[in-house]
């Protein structure tokens, strides 16, 4: 990178933030915390999924962000009829040369739109499995990387049952984050109306970030300094999830490591070049919710994943460092 940018990475970290995230507010307008939440997740370098009801903004929050970036994106439609290879790609014969080819799918660009993924059969929402996990697609026993970074951005409708597959947990496990958009507020709902009634079309959303400046801000985040009390302060609450009667499915060491991943893309958000255990708390819902499994009885008594991690966060105590009793 430039010179400027190691002389003074937190203020270099803090205009590209910036610039992204007003970027993105101009279109998804009203919703400070759901863009604030999917740049966190852009910059911890993770997948994101946005599960909200029709019309509140789901896939023009995900093309903003897209759209911010001067990097190669496409969006994926899914129906019934999708096939992996229709993601992937697939292996063609080359009369000219006599011999077989990769083909790339649409899964090769640094951003991937995937509207209403949970409208395709499981067998071609696995086709995603490896690629968001291993950044590669294999064909033919061959691997074929896509480019870096790399980011899924997913949406789903969960009250539209008709013709729609539930993603499988191991599935849910590869997206960083799981956030819903929710309805805006009266103001807000009211400034969209009189924005289209005169405008007539949503503003146009150039980019303001090269794919560059987006590589090191996400290696940036991994030098977010995570401190032993912070360490501890994780490795507690998974461990109060996998005890606690109300779920039968606690966080995996995956989980962990993707809550002190989010947890530090926060803190860079924030303008600090370290973790607090406030950043945890902020990222803990996304990340967890989704990765929890209720048991039986909690699902009976109409309990959430989500208010589980917020109960757990209420008892689990914040560990003192070390020197400062």
């Amino acid at each position: 990178m430039a010179t400027s940018t190691d002389a003074d990475p937190e203020a270099y970290f803090a205009a590209g933030y910036a610039a992204v995230r007003a970027n993105v507010e101009r279109v998804l307008s009203g919703k400070p915390h759901a863009v604030r939440m999917a740049l966190t997740c852009l910059f911890a370098g993770g997948h994101l999924l946005v599960e909200d009801v029709p019309g509140v903004g789901k896939t023009s929050l995900a093309k903003a962000v897209a759209a911010s970036i001067d990097a190669s994106w496409h969006r994926i439609q899914f129906t019934p009829d999708l096939l992996p290879t229709d993601i992937t790609g697939t292996t063609i014969y080359d009369q000219q040369s006599g011999a077989f080819g990769f083909r790339p799918g649409p899964v090769f660009s640094h951003i991937v739109l995937a509207d209403e993924i949970n409208r395709a059969s499981p067998k071609t929402q696995s086709a995603l499995l490896e690629v968001m996990e291993e950044r590669q697609v294999t064909m033919d026993g061959r691997a074929h990387p896509v480019p870096r970074p790399f980011l899924v951005v997913a949406t789903q409708n969960p009250i539209d049952l008709q013709g729609t597959y539930r993603l499988p947990e191991a599935q849910l496990d590869r997206f960083l984050l799981r956030i819903a958009v929710g309805y805006p507020d009266l103001a807000a709902e009211r400034d969209l109306i009189m924005g289209r009634t005169r405008n007539g079309a949503p503003p146009e959303v150039r980019p303001v970030a090269t794919i560059e400046q987006i590589r090191w801000m996400i290696e940036y985040v991994s030098r977010i300094y995570v401190g032993d009390a912070v360490a501890e302060y994780v490795a507690r609450i998974a461990e109060a999830t996998r005890t606690a009667p109300q779920l039968r499915l606690g966080l995996s060491p995956r989980g962990s490591l993707a809550l002190v991943r989010t947890a530090q893309a926060w803190a860079a958000g924030e303008g600090r070049a370290f973790v607090t255990p406030d950043d945890v708390k902020a990222v803990a819902e996304a990340v967890l919710a989704h990765r929890l499994m209720l048991a039986a009885q909690s699902e009976i008594d109409g309990l959430s994943t989500a208010g589980v991690v917020d109960e757990i966060l209420s008892r689990v105590t914040v560990p003192v460092p070390a020197g400062t009793r």
